[in-house]
């Protein structure tokens, strides 16, 4: 059989060549920490020293890299792949990476008089091991079908997509819907629990009805057991989000529930998931309720259902719990746009001056001398200090407070990584009126 060069061997390369191997391919690998190929060498494969070593004897090279940096290295650097490039060689790159990237070096490949194949794969870490890979490429019906054997030993399916480029546009537009996916997933188990119920019957019902997904199939359990070990890693999850988001604004395609996802991975990111599996992102939704999403012990289950019963009697007790929660009394000068209709499409505002009396877990109570309506929006411009941007808000409760009013706000459509920014600015501040008193 023909020998086939691999380069990148991490949670993704090492398992494909692994399966290269055992279908009875030659391999020569090359890993930027080489402990990995040493590994792979244990199996039978050769080693190269640089990504240039790899192509002297294989006519067919598969990278399977991180990102575009990284990809950038491995074919344009001073050992990478077009300085040993010659007429006649496939090269396969299954990295997810930016469509413009893909098709520059799909370009460089045809100066060479080199085929390319873009074929990101979808399947994560056990589809690899399993050889059930899916394989989405872009490129020359020719030079796939050259290839077809070799993609054939490392995945269930492959789908011919049509031009370069054709298999990271499919590769962005899936990985969105993975992450809105993951995203939902982690969203509702939130309710659920914090509700009363538990996650794991919840989790049942998600599985059995019209919401179920793959990620609630490969993710499900891995949140209620705890167990963040990488499939496929947040980082690289909100690196697709990432340009997932600049293709669809490339496109001018409006992608509001991707933006809301990448948000919630950001925020993920920024807590220190990054290297822990997509589904650890639940533990940002886990902050916010003050409450983990796990698997309940017996003595757990028992005690739950004594106290809070099922469906509106859990929501219930989800709900009073809340009201019960500490108030921090705590006096920010705050601005608030309020706005009014007038005619044929346009709106007539004010600010008024007010200040944040309180907040709680479920919102924000302002205080002012202005006059509010209940389900009134408001516009509310915290301090420069805090470096937040205007928050909408809905003014659900209106009480009198003397010569004030004093209003009940839940915050509306706050994208993830204001509201975290929202919530250390208030813990300072809070935190700061507490050592006052």
């Amino acid at each position: 059989m023909r020998a086939v060069g691999f380069i990148g061997l991490g949670t993704m390369g090492f398992p494909m060549a692994e399966n290269l191997l055992k279908k009875g391919y030659s391999v020569i690998a090359y890993n930027r920490t080489s402990s990995k190929a040493e590994k792979l060498a244990g199996l039978g494969a050769e080693t190269a020293s640089t990504p240039r070593d790899v192509l002297r004897d294989a006519d067919v090279v598969i990278t399977m890299l991180g990102d575009d940096r990284s990809v950038e290295e491995v074919y344009y650097g001073s050992n990478g792949i077009f300085s040993g490039i010659r007429p006649g060689v496939t090269v396969i790159d299954s990295s997810t990476i930016s469509p413009g990237l893909v098709r520059r070096i799909a370009s460089d490949m045809e100066d060479h008089l080199a085929d390319f194949l873009d074929a990101p794969v979808t399947g994560s870490t056990p589809a690899a091991i399993d050889g059930t890979l899916l394989f989405m490429v872009g490129g020359k019906s020719e030079a796939l079908d050259g290839a077809r054997d070799i993609l054939s030993a490392m995945g269930r399916k492959i789908i011919h997509m049509g031009v370069s480029g054709s298999g990271a546009y499919a590769k962005l537009a899936h990985n969105a819907m993975v992450g809105i996916h993951a995203a939902a997933l982690a969203e509702g188990l939130s309710i659920a629990a914090k509700s009363g119920i538990d996650p794991e019957k919840f989790l049942e019902i998600v599985r059995g009805g019209g919401a179920n997904s793959r990620q609630a199939e490969l993710k499900g359990d891995k949140i209620l057991d705890r167990d963040f070990s990488i499939q496929f890693s947040l980082k690289f999850m909100l690196k697709d989000l990432i340009l997932g988001s600049g293709l669809a604004n490339d496109l001018s395609v409006p992608a509001p529930m991707l933006e809301n996802a990448k948000s919630l991975f950001q925020m993920g990111y920024s807590k220190g998931l990054g290297d822990l599996d997509l589904s650890s992102v639940i533990q940002c939704y886990e902050d916010w309720i003050d409450l983990k999403v796990e698997r309940r012990k017996a003595d757990d289950q028992a005690a739950a259902s004594s106290t809070a019963g099922a469906g509106a009697a859990g929501a219930d007790a989800g709900e009073q719990d809340r009201r019960k929660k500490p108030r921090v009394p705590i006096n920010i000068d705050l601005q608030i746009s309020v706005y009014q209709w007038e005619q044929e499409g346009a709106f007539s505002g004010q600010q008024i001056d007010a200040q944040m009396y309180d907040l709680s877990e479920g919102g924000l109570q302002i205080r002012s001398k202005f006059p509010l309506a209940a389900d009134m929006f408001v516009v509310i411009h915290f301090p420069r200090e805090a470096e937040l941007p205007p928050i909408t808000a809905k003014v659900i409760r209106v009480t009198n407070d003397g010569d004030m009013f004093r209003y009940g706000c839940m915050l509306s459509g706050l994208p993830p990584y204001v509201r975290l920014k929202l919530e250390d600015y208030l813990r300072q501040k809070a935190a700061a009126a507490a050592d006052v008193r």
